[in-house]
């Protein structure tokens, strides 16, 4: 496994985060219960990963237990790069979410506690919150970190021109700076390129993407069908990748054309495409599957000239705004 630092800051992750969206303590609709969550983070650990990305949400906090567990029974602490969110509802309660003072307090403290340790190594805000002035949400995460609960911040999927008001901002305050950003980014969806990438590029900012692999779109040929039980729930996926079908399709084909000159499976490309790109730290691989994880640990040393890579962009469309800015439930979406 190659390592490299976190944007300018000293903090050295595996060239793959494995994301761990899928861990449950049993298994239900595409989760997998806490054994088999075992077994994928303990090939991790033993393939050189030391990169785990998390939520609070996930699984409503039982993928921050699960994580936590399998840490204490596999590794060090000190020896993990622990990443988790906050932002998404934990909590029934109108406080229970959101980037507010006591939002943030209150989660971070519940995150550990799930855990099992005594701080985070990256907290990051999960979504920007219109319904919190960001030098709130700034201060409070400065706090934290000064409290020893975390030791680095990130961000999430947000406009570039927000992300830069809040670098601005944690600049001119003396606020500990983000060093992160974790942007839906892959080949059925490169509109990071525009202005975030060259934002973080310019600024120092690690881009760690999730769903480099477009939810499994870009491990398969376009005509065939998936076993995956998380496509057969996944109704997130359907807004992000419906709209421009066609042109995704014909970069699903040349993917596959390239992987046959290669020699290897799609997601090994489609993964090594993402990695050649300038600003790119570690993308974001969830693996409910020893396959899945394997695959990605050889996309870090595969190589594409240029020729692979015009193969692979020639076709690409813009594509729609596709995040979820607002939070649910809040009067923005009454």
């Amino acid at each position: 496994m190659k390592f490299v630092n976190l944007g300018r800051s000293g903090l050295k992750v595996s060239r793959i985060a494995l994301g761990c969206m899928s861990f449950s303590l049993e298994a239900r609709d595409w989760r997998i219960d806490e054994s088999a969550s075992f077994s994928i983070i303990r090939q991790a650990l033993e393939s050189g990963i030391n990169f785990f990305d998390t939520a609070d949400m996930y699984g409503e906090g039982e993928s921050e237990m699960v994580l936590g567990r399998a840490i204490k029974r596999y590794a060090k602490r000190d020896e993990v790069v622990l990443a988790t969110k906050v932002y998404y509802p934990v909590r029934p309660d109108v406080n229970g979410r959101g980037l507010s003072r006591k939002a943030i307090f209150a989660s971070i403290d519940a995150s550990l506690q799930r855990f099992g340790c005594d701080f985070v190594d990256l907290y990051q805000i999960h979504r920007w919150d219109s319904n919190t002035p960001i030098d709130e949400t700034l201060e409070a995460l400065h706090d934290v970190i000064r409290a020893g609960k975390v030791r680095y911040i990130g961000a999430s999927s947000m406009f570039a021109w927000q992300f830069c008001k809040a670098l601005y901002l944690a600049d001119i305050r003396g606020w500990t700076r983000f060093i992160s950003v974790q942007p839906h980014y892959n080949l059925l969806n490169r509109e990071e390129e525009r202005e975030m990438l060259p934002l973080c590029r310019a600024e120092g900012i690690g881009v760690i993407p999730y769903s480099p692999l477009a939810r499994g779109r870009l491990a398969r040929p376009w005509a065939a069908p998936s076993s995956s039980d998380r496509v057969r729930h996944d109704r997130t996926a359907e807004m992000l990748y419906t709209s421009t079908m066609d042109a995704d399709r014909r970069v699903v084909d040349a993917l596959g054309r390239v992987a046959v000159g290669k020699g290897v499976d799609m997601a090994q490309v489609a993964l090594a495409s993402t990695l050649m790109q300038s600003g790119i730290v570690a993308p974001i691989v969830g693996a409910a599957k020893a396959k899945h994880l394997s695959d990605a640990i050889a996309a870090v040393d595969l190589q594409l000239d240029d020729s692979d890579c015009a193969e692979l962009e020639s076709d690409y469309v813009p594509h729609p705004f596709s995040f979820n800015q607002e939070l649910p439930g809040s009067e923005q979406d009454r």
